[in-house]
């Protein structure tokens, strides 16, 4: 029988991608457990979209969130290996806000979200997304990891929630989110 657990991080420790273990509070360990919450709530929001082309757009950014995260674990001699997100994929990210902008309008209030419930999925899926990027900006600001697109991916990633959040509200019927007051 396989078993789910190997005891060996029983002490606190885990390991990267790599020979070297660190402390499960980690800043490098804090950044992919803030990913990997982004990649589950984007999963979440995926699984309640109405639209197939938001859904299509959410699963590449999850895979792309894994091989994201596995480039943060790998540990400074083999980094370069496990290297995968690049300007590409940051510019993969603008026209896909791009193009999901042109059919939402922009609100002048800030909004609550909950007008439906792939919409307020997006709004949680960019908050969690928002810590990730703050955990990346953390450890490309102390050299922990050098290249900086992993930021920006993460920066551009929020962006597209909010824009999909919209257009959720938008096909749902929930056209005009509730605007704080």
């Amino acid at each position: 029988m396989k078993k789910f657990y190997s005891r060996k991080g029983d002490e606190g420790y885990t390991g990267l991608l790599g020979k070297e273990r660190v402390a499960k509070y980690h800043p490098k360990i804090e950044a992919i457990g803030a990913t990997d919450e982004a990649s589950a709530a984007l999963g979440m929001a995926r699984s309640l979209t109405r639209s197939p082309e938001t859904a299509s757009v959410l699963l590449s950014i999850q895979q792309d969130l894994n091989l994201l995260m596995g480039e943060v674990a790998a540990s400074q001699e083999n980094a370069e290996q496990f290297k995968a997100i690049g300007v590409e994929k940051v510019a993969w990210l603008e026209a896909q806000i791009d193009l999901f902008a042109q059919s939402i309008e922009m609100p002048k209030e800030f909004i609550l979200p909950g007008n439906s419930p792939a919409g307020a999925a997006l709004a949680m899926a960019r908050t969690i997304i928002r810590r990730a990027e703050r955990r990346m900006a953390m450890l490309l600001h102390k050299d922990e990891i050098t290249n900086p697109d992993l930021y920006r991916y993460l920066n551009r990633a929020s962006s597209l929630c909010f824009v999909l959040e919209l257009y959720e509200y938008s096909i749902s019927g929930a056209i005009k989110p509730e605007l704080a007051k």
